[in-house]
């Protein structure tokens, strides 16, 4: 069976990537599509890496210099289950400065996720949450949840659920805090990361 050919060489930037990412989802498992650009996709090919890894494949039919020709294919229906991160090693981690320490990448999802440090000591103030559900689950060393009610001790292993809109603020115990936060994904918010 021939792939179909898809030329975005005349698309505006912010059509390419959407449109090129609807044809690959609307293929079957096994159909291809080629295609067309006026350069290498290499900021293309790591969204497929983020989002499809090993569920499609990248192969170069051209490689320029006026035009570039790749047939991408669909290995499998769905994106596959895989393994992130070790949350145990990013938890031991050295980093000086709190803040996200990982986050969950992949374009095409219904999640956010990351894992955040804070130094020994350190604290994130007590805050309203968003109009979302949140699990925490604590992957290392120690420290204390503020609620509006009182204090709730952490401890590596701990899984806590801080209901939408609920006051929350951590502090970390003498080892500093790692904590995992789930939740469904939301807008992007002007901080540069995202802390429950």
């Amino acid at each position: 069976m021939n792939a179909t050919e898809l030329d975005v060489r005349e698309l505006p930037k912010p059509k390419k990537h959407p449109t090129i990412f609807a044809t690959y989802e609307a293929l079957t498992v096994g159909e291809s599509f080629i295609l067309v650009n006026n350069h290498d996709p290499i900021p293309l090919h790591k969204e497929f890496d983020a989002d499809y890894p090993g569920s499609y494949d990248w192969t170069y039919l051209d490689k320029g210099p006026r035009e570039w020709r790749i047939q991408i294919t669909k290995r499998a229906s769905t994106p596959l289950p895989r393994i992130l991160a070790d949350t145990h090693a990013l938890s031991q981690t050295d980093a000086k400065n709190g803040g996200a320490i990982w986050n969950l990448e992949p374009q095409q999802r219904d999640l956010d996720s990351n894992l955040i440090w804070l130094p020994a000591g350190d604290s994130i103030q007590t805050h309203a949450g968003p109009d979302l559900d949140v699990l925490v689950h604590v992957v290392g060393g120690s420290g204390i949840l503020n609620t509006e009610a009182g204090e709730v001790e952490l401890t590596a292993g701990k899984l806590a659920w801080l209901p939408r809109q609920s006051q929350r603020g951590f502090t970390a115990g003498p080892e500093g805090l790692a904590y995992l936060t789930v939740h469904q994904r939301r807008q992007s918010l002007p901080m540069s990361i995202d802390m429950p």
